[in-house]
């Protein structure tokens, strides 16, 4: 029999134990006077002397993170919410309920009535007078120092990483906060937040691989959406000036630490804006959610501090394949001589891209990783950018930013094109693309150039990854580490 087999066996008899005392193992409910987080974020800085005249009582419960016992008299750990408070148990005090806690292990629940005070070291404490058993954890909690460093462990059993590492727990308490803080923003400049489809008939709103799936009743096959784009601009179209849309999009492109096939966007679209006008609107909105959540405009990010302050760089794609990338101006320019340095950095397909697509796979394996403080990368070329409109001055360019933070693509906005007969022949330059093979091609979408043709406004559109932006925030390097359940092949 294999050690947590022993264990396994150990607990069942202390579970059947307590229900031979006539517990009920299993219950119902435990009403709490209040959280122990309250407790502790109340009481703990009350000098014991003051602690004992008031004479507080409280009911409490939680797990239990550690337990230690002398004979007639035991302490233990209840944890709840990410806070910690002592109880200190004494079977004289207790009575008969001293039998559940000699039948108790780590990672047990209990709820606990008594007296708050302070020891002698100062730790706040509960002198136990009632216990009640909530719920026997049959299995070991990870050991602290070896089972929670398996990193396929803490992705694949989130609640053990959550149980025996608090930090985690803050990760994902910054990016509820994001995802809060951006609502309200949002919401208190008039935007609408609205939901589209996440089964499309078509795939459209980004260049990407899409996910297939199939309707049965309908016998028709369906996508997973790559992005909201044609559906939000469509609501734009209909009078809907600002709308915008936290979302779940689906890619089934390679895995990284940048990667994951689903990820979280904030979407949103503002009739009369351009892609000037968003970089301001960017600004404010990351700065002010550094502030709210982080109380700084200064991030530390890995081994370096990333600086928020306004206003941020602009810099065109080519200036920044010369500046940062190293390329001289007559290569950038060349599209044969950007293909001889791009096969020289074994760039897949290298042989066959275009001049654009050379720019951006060159964009992406020189110059992505320096861009640290924010950066707006600006005028992509039109070929790149099929939804985008076109710079007065060079039809060639388009008026698009990519937002560039920590070495990461952050955000993607457009001035969006409005033209239904441009907007088809891109539609159809795409076809030919995917037709030629390229899978990331957008396809046809007759049905939006339709609604183009009612006519939509100026307008900006934007993109922001959550996920990315809580990566910074947290100061983590693997977007694992800030998806709950990142997908991961099964063993």
């Amino acid at each position: 029999m294999s050690t947590e087999e022993q264990y396994l066996e150990q607990r069942k008899e202390k579970l059947e134990k307590l229900r031979q005392l006539g517990v009920d193992v299993y219950p119902r409910r435990f009403e709490f006077t209040h959280t122990i987080g309250q407790i502790v974020g109340e009481l703990v800085e009350k000098p014991a002397e003051e602690l004992e005249s008031m004479h507080r009582r409280e009911r409490v419960a939680g797990r239990i993170v550690a337990i230690r016992g002398h004979g007639k008299v035991g302490f233990l750990n209840l944890r709840q919410q990410g806070n910690q408070i002592q109880v200190y148990i004494r079977k004289e005090q207790v009575g008969d309920e001293f039998a559940i806690y000699e039948c108790l292990d780590m990672g047990d629940f209990l709820g606990v009535e008594g007296e708050v005070f302070k020891t002698k070291t100062g730790e706040l404490t509960i002198k136990a007078e009632h216990l009640t058993f909530l719920s026997k954890a049959l299995r070991p909690l990870p050991e602290k120092w070896h089972g929670l460093q398996d990193v396929e462990l803490r992705y694949r059993q989130r609640y053990l990483d959550l149980i025996g590492n608090p930090e985690v727990r803050r990760i994902f308490e910054i990016r509820a906060r994001i995802i809060s803080e951006m609502r309200n923003f949002f919401d208190e400049r008039g935007f609408l937040e609205v939901e589209t489809p996440m089964m499309q008939v078509l795939a459209g709103g980004a260049l990407a691989r899409p996910f297939k799936t199939h309707h049965n009743a309908l016998d028709m096959d369906l996508y997973l959406r790559i992005a909201p784009e044609l559906y939000l601009k469509r609501l734009t179209v209909g009078g809907l000036d600002r709308v915008y849309e936290i979302n779940r999009n689906f890619r089934n492109e390679g895995i990284s630490t940048m990667h994951n096939p689903e990820f979280t966007m904030l979407e949103f679209y503002i009739a009369y804006y351009d892609y000037n006008d968003l970089m301001l609107l960017t600004e404010e909105l990351i700065t002010g959610l550094a502030k709210s959540i982080l109380n700084t405009e200064e991030l530390p990010y890995q081994d370096k501090t990333l600086s928020l302050k306004r206003p941020w760089r602009r810099i065109s794609m080519r200036d920044s394949l010369i500046e940062m990338g190293g390329l001289p101006a007559d290569v950038v320019d060349d599209a044969d001589k950007l293909r001889a340095r791009a096969i020289e950095l074994k760039i897949k397909d290298a042989a066959k891209l275009s001049k654009a697509k050379l720019w951006g796979e060159l964009f992406g394996e020189l110059v992505e990783r320096r861009l640290l403080d924010p950066t707006y990368i600006i005028d992509y070329p039109r070929e790149l950018s099929p939804l985008s409109k076109t710079r007065r001055d060079d039809p060639s360019l388009v008026e698009r930013f990519e937002l560039y933070l920590g070495g990461m693509e952050i955000a993607n906005a457009y001035s969006e094109l409005n033209d239904p007969a441009d907007q088809h022949r891109r539609f159809e330059e795409q076809l030919e693309a995917y037709q030629s093979g390229d899978q990331e091609a957008h396809t046809m979408d007759e049905d939006y150039v339709t609604a183009l043709e009612h006519g939509m406004p100026p307008t900006g559109g934007e993109g922001i990854g959550i996920d990315r932006l809580t990566m910074l925030f947290s100061n983590v390097r693997s977007i694992r580490e800030v998806i709950l359940f990142p997908l991961l092949k099964p063993r």
